[in-house]
């Protein structure tokens, strides 16, 4: 049990904002004829409409999914267990989808953690760094052998999502439809590309597998060796479509000869 004295500090003060069991810490002063328990009541309410704003902002289809005043109470807890570790407030949420994962309310909603990934996913890129695409022209005139020499840099912002669930589907179904969409959860997985090149955040298809290439590439791989993993993950893995899709995402910023470690 928490001893009135642990809470005569700050780290007590903060405990007791995070959680309405506690009593208020000693030495919070009234003003203006309101109660020190009524000002310490209403900063605590306030710190946590002002995240839970911020995770609705940041997950819209997620609170489309499960509803206004579901999502208020779903995000009281996280925020209970998850408090700010940071000032920068665009910074809060990173645990959601996490959270969402073993959240047993949400059960009925397996796909729900992938759609809040692909949400913080989305977030990220739209605040990420700028670079500016690359061109690609001089690859036309590469023969096949010397293309998958390459090693390519990829935009600050891109990323990819796998998912066992049509999380891009679900996504863009549920982001811009007046009415809520109805979720085939059992169809196929997806993954997809998040990357911004400009000023829009982009959400590209990709094949199976093209999440691994994507990867690999970041690790500083060749475009063979990134292949031949991606091919590993999937047989049927479609290196053209997923070239196809970080080209017309602007996702490569940079490339230039490298040598494969496969032998």
């Amino acid at each position: 049990m928490t001893s009135p004295d642990s809470l005569n500090s700050e780290a007590g003060f903060a405990r007791a904002l995070w959680d309405a069991r506690l009593p208020r810490p000693a030495g919070v002063i009234g003003r203006a004829g309101r109660p020190a328990a009524d000002r310490f009541d209403i900063h605590r309410n306030n710190i946590f409409a002002s995240l839970t704003a911020a995770l609705r902002a940041r997950f819209p289809v997620v609170v489309r999914l499960v509803g206004e005043a579901f999502f208020a109470d779903m995000a009281a807890i996280f925020i209970r267990r998850h408090p700010p570790v940071s000032p920068v407030i665009m910074e809060y949420g990173g645990a959601f989808a996490a959270f969402l994962k073993e959240f047993d309310a949400v059960g009925a909603l397996p796909y729900l953690a992938d759609i809040a990934r692909l949400e913080w996913l989305r977030h990220l890129a739209a605040h990420g760094a700028d670079a500016v695409p690359a061109d690609l022209s001089p690859l036309a005139r590469l023969a096949p052998s010397a293309m998958a020499e390459l090693r390519f840099t990829l935009h600050p912002t891109a990323t990819a999502l796998s998912s066992a669930y049509p999380v891009a589907s679900i996504w863009r179904a549920n982001a811009v439809a007046p009415d809520l969409q109805p979720v085939l959860a059992d169809s196929a997985g997806e993954s997809v590309l998040i990357v911004r090149p400009h000023r829009q955040v982009l959400l590209l298809d990709l094949p199976p597998a093209g999440d691994v290439l994507i990867a690999a590439l970041q690790e500083g791989r060749t475009l063979g060796d990134a292949a031949a993993l991606a091919a590993a993950r999937d047989l049927d893995f479609d290196l053209t479509l997923t070239l196809a899709a970080l080209f017309r995402g602007g996702a490569i910023t940079g490339f230039a000869p490298g040598h494969s470690s496969s032998n």
